[in-house]
């Protein structure tokens, strides 16, 4: 099984203790707003990543953190003239809800900075006594130039780093790209420290909370690709430096999301909510566009896409509609299988995976046209299966087909007979007229020897 490591920049085998047992850390959300389309697209990257490996019998160690004190948080409540922790606590409450629509699983542990602050006081007075911070007018910096890899997962040198990006000048500072581990403050949150009152830094709250839940060295740090620099860069030198062991074995990062050709951010005021997706589309079609390209990829968001995830997920659940699948124990040599396994384990290639459900669900199509209920029966299980590590399929196809339909079933079944009646009397005109119309409800009729179905549009 390979991954792409963005450490090394390619693909690398993904080694697992004898025990097969992985740990990964996510950076999560930082809580002063709802969340949007580009934090789900990289959440449910990882927990496509989670869900496999535990398909695979892996054993994961799922951390994903809770960023509860932060300078946007601040400022958010000061316009709000709230306290910071009604704040945050809202907007957790929100967050967790939003991915539980997704059908997110639970991380094994959510640690927050505001209840990691001790762990993190620790860390920064290592890294004082190591001679690689400062303690200078309140604040505490971390010296790059102590760490003589800074700048090795973004591949820059220093003089890339000054000239590329923006530095905070500070007359405190030693070096203008250095960074700030504790800040001080006079009010809102803060805690008092060995250095005055004030709070942590960002990137040393993700370095702390990590390796108390996962050790100095853990298997997969991950987020997406705007925290590559300056925020994982940072965590991997104060990391190492505290430690002197490699941080992370592998990084892991998600392409953006883009809408109109735009990176999607709030703080380009272009981003649409999770909650706003939702009031137009199933979790499950959300779900299905969102993972739908290869998560290093960056992803367009548009209604085009995810009419095209509507139409993909109602061509898979109409293939198994109808048929007994209820054991979905895996035939571990089918073809399909095989296909899937290969295509998750190449850096976790979920478009070629789709492929396979495809091909499952036209030979499910096939063999229910020949009359071969069983063999379709068998084929619908497998689909079923192999498609729950992508979260996928797990509805009930019927309740899928028929879901977002504002008529009443009965008053429906009700136009079906009368259209049956009609076209018995060879009334087409009325026939056609009321296929029309359930047509303008968002209802599709679909003629058969058994009969006629609906399923909506």
């Amino acid at each position: 099984m390979k991954l792409f490591n963005s450490l090394s920049g390619k693909k690398e085998e993904l080694v697992l203790s004898g025990n097969r047992k992985i740990s990964i850390y996510v950076c999560g959300m930082t809580v002063y707003d709802d969340c949007h389309i580009g934090h789900a697209r990289t959440f449910l990257s990882f927990d496509m990543v989670v869900r496999y490996l535990r398909f695979k019998e892996i054993k994961v160690n799922y951390i994903r953190n809770i960023t509860d004190v932060d300078d946007k948080i601040l400022t958010r409540a000061n316009e709000n003239k709230e306290e910071p922790n009604i704040l945050t606590a809202r907007y957790i409450e929100r967050m967790t809800s939003d991915f539980n629509a997704l059908g997110m699983i639970t991380p094994d542990k959510e640690p927050k900075a505001t209840e990691s602050i001790e762990i993190i006081i620790g860390l920064i007075s290592k890294l004082i006594e190591s001679g690689n911070a400062y303690h200078k007018g309140g604040d505490v910096y971390f010296s790059i130039d102590s760490f003589s890899d800074y700048g090795k997962l973004s591949n820059q040198n220093m003089d890339e780093i000054l000239s590329g990006n923006r530095v905070e000048i500070d007359e405190n500072k030693e070096n203008p790209a250095d960074f700030v581990l504790w800040k001080k403050e006079d009010q809102g949150l803060l805690w008092g420290s060995p250095w005055g009152k004030g709070r942590p830094g960002w990137h040393i709250e993700c370095s702390a909370m990590s390796m108390d839940a996962l050790g100095e060295t853990f298997d997969i740090h991950a987020g997406g690709a705007d925290l590559k620099f300056p925020h994982h860069e940072n965590e991997i030198a104060q990391s190492e430096a505290a430690t002197g062991k490699k941080f992370a074995n592998y990084w892991m990062h998600t392409g953006p999301l883009r809408i109109d050709k735009e990176k999607m951010s709030k703080s380009l005021d272009n981003f649409v909510t999770i909650r706003e997706a939702l009031k137009s589309y199933s979790p499950e079609i959300v779900r299905y566009f969102l993972l739908s390209s290869h998560y290093r990829s960056p992803i367009n968001y548009s209604e085009s896409g995810l009419k095209e995830s509507k139409a993909a997920l109602d061509r898979l659940y109409n293939s198994i509609n109808g048929l007994e699948f209820d054991n979905l124990e895996i035939n571990l040599h089918s073809s399909h299988f095989k296909k899937f396994v290969k295509a998750m384990d190449d850096d976790f290639n979920v478009p070629e995976a789709l492929a396979v459900l495809f091909d499952l669900a036209k030979a499910i199509n096939k063999n229910k046209d020949d009359g071969n209920e069983g063999k379709a029966s068998l084929l619908a299980r497998e689909l079923v299966a192999i498609s729950e590590p992508l979260g996928l399929l797990q509805q009930d196809p019927h309740s899928f087909l028929k879901s977002g339909v504002n008529m009443d079933e009965l008053e429906i079944t009700q136009l079906i007979k009368e259209r049956e009646e009609a076209r018995k009397r060879k009334d087409y005109a009325k026939s056609d007229k009321i296929r029309d119309y359930l047509f303008e409800q968002n209802i599709i009729l679909e003629d058969s020897k058994e009969g006629t179905f609906w399923r909506r549009r």
